[in-house]
């Protein structure tokens, strides 16, 4: 179903949405400063729809709008994705603007019946006008095992189906000790600045390659890329994440640190966003820059290896630094051309559809170089301060 009315939720008047027309898509980022932030209270309605859940985002320039999925598994309304406008300059976040929801239609046109799919992540691809979108997959073991293979596949703008890529086999989950963990596949995709690649990621190990992260350890997310054109699979890398943020409250009450997001910003590099949630304690977000220059290239190993070299990552902004509440942000795109010429970087929050959550938007300026001295106007401004390439399998 596609819904073309618009419904705005907060009042933006007096804020620019962004500058039409193409803008180019490689930047290096040496630097961000925050914006502001803007939320979407839970339980808020659209198109007959509950908006919320909200994995993943995309800004098309041409139109200056933003494809945001939601990572409803079909059990409250069918799987889908809206069109939404997020108002904004380099002074200040104003409101969040609903045009459209559109249901994601399975190969043969139908809606996914309720818990058949996961949707994650979802990019525009400007060269065809269509939308890549991912499912994280499902392992559910037991005397009753439910197994649900991740994938990337391509959609048109009114959900129809295109294609699936191919996925390598030793991704699916299995009644054995490999494939997927549970909720923790396929978060993460990007396209290529060439638009050549697509680029998909593991939240944290496969069961083969490591366990998940802790609090003490780091996990081993697999990067995989495609050819767009075949739709093949292609390079693969490995990914550090980092151990969990902060300690459970209690220890050892349920907490998680995972790659969650990837956004391709030069041939090398892309912004690669964390997310840490702990019990007794909330979410710690941080962004970091990373790179494949130099990375073993794993594809078609079924584990990895014993020796092997992870992709470099530097901290590029660490959202604790805000001092602001922080949701479960799961989505970054780069945004509009700002009205003072720099460009910009939208973060969005998937609330989980809790009652006490919201959908969280925040907004970033790309600034040119970091800074190192005390300059008005730029509070939050946090630059590079960690790098390693770890080599081997992450500590366990």
């Amino acid at each position: 179903m596609k819904i073309r009315s618009a419904f705005s939720l907060v009042a933006a008047a007096g804020l620019a949405a962004g500058l039409p027309g193409p803008v180019a898509h490689a930047q290096d980022i040496p630097a961000l400063r925050y914006i502001g932030q803007t939320s979407v209270p839970a339980g808020a309605v659209f198109g007959g729809t509950t908006i919320g859940g909200l994995s993943g985002v995309d800004y098309d320039p041409a139109s200056g709008t933003y494809y945001a999925i939601s990572d409803d598994r079909s059990a409250l309304d069918p799987a889908r994705f809206y069109n939404l406008n997020v108002a904004f300059d380099q002074n200040s976040v104003g409101g969040v603007t609903f045009n459209s929801v559109t249901t994601i239609r399975r190969p043969d046109g139908s809606a996914f019946p309720a818990n058949r799919v996961d949707p994650e992540s979802i990019r525009f691809d400007r060269s065809t006008g269509r939308l890549f979108w991912t499912s994280e997959g499902e392992r559910v073991d037991g005397p009753t095992p439910d197994l649900q293979n991740p994938f990337v596949r391509e959609m048109n703008t009114d959900g129809s189906f295109v294609r699936e890529l191919s996925t390598p086999g030793y991704y699916n989950p299995t009644t054995g000790a490999t494939g997927i963990f549970p909720n923790l596949a396929f978060e993460s995709l990007t396209l290529s600045v060439d638009g050549g690649t697509v680029y998909t990621a593991t939240e944290n190990a496969l069961l083969q390659d490591g366990p998940p992260a802790t609090y003490l350890d780091a996990s081993p997310a697999r990067v995989l890329s495609f050819d767009k054109a075949t739709g093949a699979s292609s390079a693969e890398f490995v990914y550090p994440v980092d151990p969990i943020a902060v300690q459970s409250v209690p220890p050892g009450a349920p907490a998680t640190n995972g790659l969650v997001e990837l956004l391709a910003i030069t041939d090398t590099s892309f912004l690669a966003v964390e997310r840490s949630f702990s019990t007794g304690v909330g979410h710690s977000i941080r962004i970091f820059k990373t790179s494949i220059v130099g990375a073993t290239d794993v594809a078609g190993l079924d584990a990895l290896p014993g020796s092997y070299t992870a992709m470099s990552k530097e901290l590029l902004f660490d959202l604790d630094t805000l001092g602001i509440t922080l949701d479960n942000i799961e989505g970054i795109t780069l945004g509009p051309v700002l009205p003072n010429g720099s460009r910009s970087v939208v973060l969005v929050s998937d609330n989980n559809f809790g009652a006490a959550q919201s959908t969280q938007l925040i907004a970033f300026e790309v600034v040119p170089a970091p800074a190192t001295l005390a300059i008005p106007g730029m509070a939050g401004l946090v630059t590079a301060g960690r790098r390693r390439r770890p080599s081997g399998r992450p500590s366990r």
